[in-house]
């Protein structure tokens, strides 16, 4: 019996050894793995012998967190360059109204650089927006408000989303300048439009009604109202045919027949035109030119029609006695012409607007002409791949420019 026992509490012991073996194994095993975790742990091995489950299970979550966490990358990747690119500024606001991020486009609308940790109203600086920012904060509403800036010409609407989770607002800027010189533009053209068409309507239906009144007898009277009736219509005419043109202009409709020209011979060309009005209104048309001037590649026709039409201009708004200049000089990369006059100049705030349809610098100004003429112009040049610009100076008179490209050999 006692025998018996002995050889029982020996293999309990035996097992209990062999358990606590296994037990201090294990304890090693997972010990040495939780260390590589901590040290090593993009490079974790599997199939760890005596823990393969564990060593597999971990390999597998750690797989799916890396790429979980590469997606997570690639998607604020993509989100910060959008929000780069994104002409909208955006700014967000922790729930202090400090600010926490901000993407170029609304360091560039509230012109600074280092906008982090600054408050909302050190950023924005206009009453009106701060006031819909704090609101917002308030409220838990989505704010907008629009304002304009005048010292910059700007016009901006900040909208406030206020963040559910941490309490702050998401504020985004949009630039509404473009949209409201537009808008302007838009107004600008139907009202002038309106005027233009406005006018000559009325003259043909006075003149019509007086010659149904019985001036249509009348052997002086009949054949001048018949002649201003005719003058009416081809105004009326030539309105719609430069509404016409300028569509289909900027429709890109109109192929240019593109031949090299010498610049010379355009200018000569369009003096020819011009000279006798010129002399009529008492203005001096001179021309000047740099000796061997490269070719153009260009429409002469076209060209033409554009100096015709500043020329035109020129003569409107000069006094007699006054002198128009045309010119042409080689700078770098083409040929820049000149029509220089002594009129009356042009405001510097109409400058930027002159080349815009029916746009006139004075509505009280009663000279003929639809107004479109400029436009045309514009539209012309920047098909042959050149611009158009204007200086002037009130004082001593208007210059317009426009650069072409040498021809190509």
């Amino acid at each position: 019996m006692n025998s018996f026992l002995l050889v029982f509490v020996a293999i309990l012991f035996i097992i209990a050894a062999w358990f606590a073996w296994r037990y201090y194994d294990l304890k090693r095993r997972v010990d040495e793995f939780t260390l590589l975790i901590r040290v090593k742990p993009e490079s974790l091995p599997t199939d760890v012998k005596g823990i393969e489950n564990l060593s597999n299970a971990i390999a597998s979550l750690k797989a799916i967190f890396d790429l979980r966490l590469s997606n997570l990358a690639s998607d604020n990747a993509r989100l910060a360059t959008v929000l780069e690119q994104l002409i909208d500024g955006v700014l967000i606001a922790d729930m202090n109204g400090m600010i926490q991020f901000a993407n170029p486009a609304a360091q560039k609308l509230f012109e600074t650089s280092d906008v982090i940790g600054c408050s909302v109203t050190e950023v924005v600086r206009n009453h009106q927006l701060v006031v819909a920012w704090r609101r917002c904060q308030q409220t838990r509403d989505v704010q907008s408000e629009s304002v304009e800036l005048p010292a910059r010409r700007q016009f901006l609407q900040l909208i406030a989303i206020p963040d559910t989770h941490a309490g702050g607002s998401l504020l985004l800027v949009r630039d509404l300048t473009r949209v409201h010189r537009l808008e302007t533009v838009r107004r600008d053209f139907i009202s002038n439009i309106s005027h233009e068409l406005r006018t000559p309507l009325a003259s043909l239906k006075a003149l019509t009604e007086t010659l149904q009144d019985g001036a249509l007898a009348d052997p002086d009277a009949g054949p001048r109202f018949l002649g201003r009736i005719s003058a009416e219509v081809d105004a009326l005419t030539q309105m719609a045919q430069e509404l016409l043109d300028l569509s289909r202009i900027e429709s890109g409709q109109v192929d240019l027949i593109l031949a090299p020209l010498a610049p010379k011979s355009l200018l000569n060309s369009a003096a020819d035109r011009m000279r006798m009005q010129a002399e009529r209104a008492g203005l001096k048309l001179s021309i000047k030119y740099e000796n061997n001037l490269p070719n153009i590649s260009a429409d002469k026709s076209r060209l033409e029609q554009v100096l015709v039409n500043l020329i035109h201009n020129a003569v409107k708004f000069t006094k007699p006695g006054g002198e128009i200049a045309l010119e042409a000089e080689s700078v770098l990369g083409g040929v820049r012409f000149a029509v220089r006059d002594s009129g009356v100049g042009i405001p510097e705030d109409s400058l930027s607007r002159i080349f815009e349809r029916f746009y006139r610098v004075e509505k009280s100004r009663t000279s003929s002409g639809t107004g479109l003429g400029l436009s045309i112009s514009k539209h012309i040049i920047e098909a042959h791949g050149g611009r158009i610009w204007a200086e002037s100076d009130e004082r001593r008179g208007s210059i317009f420019y426009f650069i072409l490209p040498f021809a190509k050999k």
